[in-house]
């Protein structure tokens, strides 16, 4: 691993920004929250031994097909395909075949929800809590443990395909994350823009490379990432995602493919093939294209009869696109990514395993993209870090339907380096006020309680009086802030090689 080692200075730095000078600034200090030690509530760090299981007969298969800023309102089986432009067969059935959850949760933005997801830790305490601009070095140090890296140590094949916006230097690219292989675009889809934009220069600003590379290898570009690559890069995902599962299955091989399909992110243009198919615009013609593309992976694994030994995970890496014309809807939810309301962080989620996970089945039990990767390790036998802080908790007993409970009942919501807001159970309390993406941040002289059921818009004129809430969530902030004193946060834009502080 990696030998550098952070200043002090830095540590205390990033810590000072997240204490309780500006979360608890509300007359509500931690000593309060010590008082409420004997309340039986989740504590977020998990921590302990590795967290391994006995290793199955026969592993399963994983196809992870993540989505890019596809809002919670967007697919049929959430109420949008037809009132969006175009139904969604596919991936609703999909959805009928296993489990949808209606209360998935991600980070607000594409770089943290992706790092969650992977490390099964809050981006914040990676240093990879924010997109990351201006050529700073950006991504998950070498010292973080993905999903990836972790499967791959128990015997499976790992690819991924698409967009990857974890780091986009030699060192930091998926082939030194965990992954076999990999193709896509290390940054992210707006970059296409550029090499059409009035004014644009590459010797001023290099322009995004579409990439490839193997394990034990320096990844090499393949060609500019610009709008004509933008319109096909996810049938490219597709093609490569069926040949991996083709490869794997010859050679009687578990794989983890992670499909990161880079729609419906701006610039929102469909296919070539798809343009103009739905007659409803370049929107609902990308959709329409989603739901293909997915059809296609789908219709692979049946081909290859691996269908009952194959885990299908469909989702969004957060809230929909609130970029105008290329917007997307959030479906009964307020907002869009960026911001701590429902609509950022509700995500479309299902998982289909054949004979394993019942078909027909919904949940609104709280789940977090931190999940994932102690899931996926529970089931499959991998193992999980016990060296550092794990948010994740095990979910696989409310994804196998031996439970109707999830295994948690709180996040902590994060826009960038601010604690935004804290969802507990049907209620949430926000610290911050913004509205939209572009909006500043405002931190709010009374935190606004909602109550989810009765307010699922997060109306402030319909603020909840329920104030004994503040308790729970507030033990919540001071589990994850007494966290930090024995793993510290990881500054944003540290090089590697990295090794946390003595402790």
């Amino acid at each position: 691993m990696k030998t550098t080692e952070p200043s002090t200075s830095q540590h205390d730095e990033t810590h000072k920004q997240l204490s309780r000078r500006d979360l608890l600034r509300y007359g509500l200090s931690l000593a309060a929250v010590s008082a409420l030690s004997n309340t039986s509530v989740q504590a977020l760090p998990r921590l302990g031994p590795l967290m391994a299981q006995p290793q199955t007969a026969s592993k399963p298969n994983i196809l992870f097909i993540l989505v890019d800023n596809l809002g919670y309102g967007e697919l049929g089986c959430y109420g949008g395909g037809i009132t969006r432009g175009a139904p969604t067969p596919r991936i609703d059935k999909l959805a009928s075949e296993g489990l949808r959850l209606t209360n998935m949760n991600t980070e607000p933005q594409c770089t943290p929800s992706r790092s969650a997801i992977l490390t099964g830790r809050y981006a914040i305490r990676s240093g990879t809590h924010s997109v990351a601009f201006g050529g700073v070095a950006d991504g998950l140090t070498q010292w973080e443990v993905t999903t990836a890296e972790s499967l791959s140590a128990a015997g499976y094949a790992t690819a991924l395909y698409g967009k990857w916006h974890l780091g986009s230097q030699q060192g930091r690219l998926p082939n030194d994350q965990g992954f076999d292989e990999w193709y896509g675009i290390p940054r992210t889809t707006d970059e296409a823009l550029w090499p059409g934009s009035p004014g644009y220069s590459p010797t001023i600003m290099p322009p995004q490379q579409m990439m490839e590379g193997r394990k034990g290898e320096k990844s090499r570009d393949l060609k500019i990432y610009d709008v004509e690559q933008r319109r096909i890069i996810d049938a490219e995902t597709t093609r490569r995602t069926i040949d991996f599962m083709q490869r794997q299955t010859q050679a009687k091989k578990p794989f983890y493919i992670y499909a990161a399909i880079t729609q419906p992110h701006l610039p929102t243009l469909p296919n070539p093939s798809f343009a103009g198919k739905t007659g409803n615009g370049d929107w609902a013609d990308m959709l329409a294209e989603m739901d293909h593309n997915v059809g296609q992976m789908l219709d692979a694994v049946d081909r290859l009869a691996i269908r009952d030994n194959t885990i299908v995970i469909f989702m969004s890496d957060n809230g929909p696109e609130g970029v105008k014309p290329w917007d997307g809807w959030a479906g009964p939810w307020r907002g869009h990514y960026f911001t701590a309301w429902e609509g950022g962080i509700r995500a479309p989620f299902m998982i289909r395993w054949p004979g394993k996970i019942p078909p027909g089945r919904v949940s609104d039990g709280i789940v977090h993209g931190v999940d994932l990767f102690p899931t996926l390790a529970s089931i499959t036998g991998a193992s999980v870090p016990n060296d550092r802080a794990i948010d994740g908790v095990d979910q696989s007993n409310l994804f196998l339907g031996k439970t109707e409970a999830s295994s948690r009942e709180a996040i902590i919501i994060w826009c960038a380096d601010r604690l935004q807001a804290v969802k507990w159970r049907n209620y949430k309390l926000h610290f911050y006020q913004q509205e939209t993406m572009f909006s500043p941040a405002v931190m709010l002289p009374v935190p606004l309680l909602i109550n989810l059921y009765t307010n699922p818009r997060e109306d402030e004129e319909k603020e909840s009086h329920d104030s004994w809430v503040v308790g729970p969530v507030l033990k919540q902030v001071a589990a994850f802030e007494a966290s930090l004193k024995k793993y510290p946060l990881i500054p944003m834009g540290i090089p590697d090689p990295y090794t946390p502080p003595s402790r």
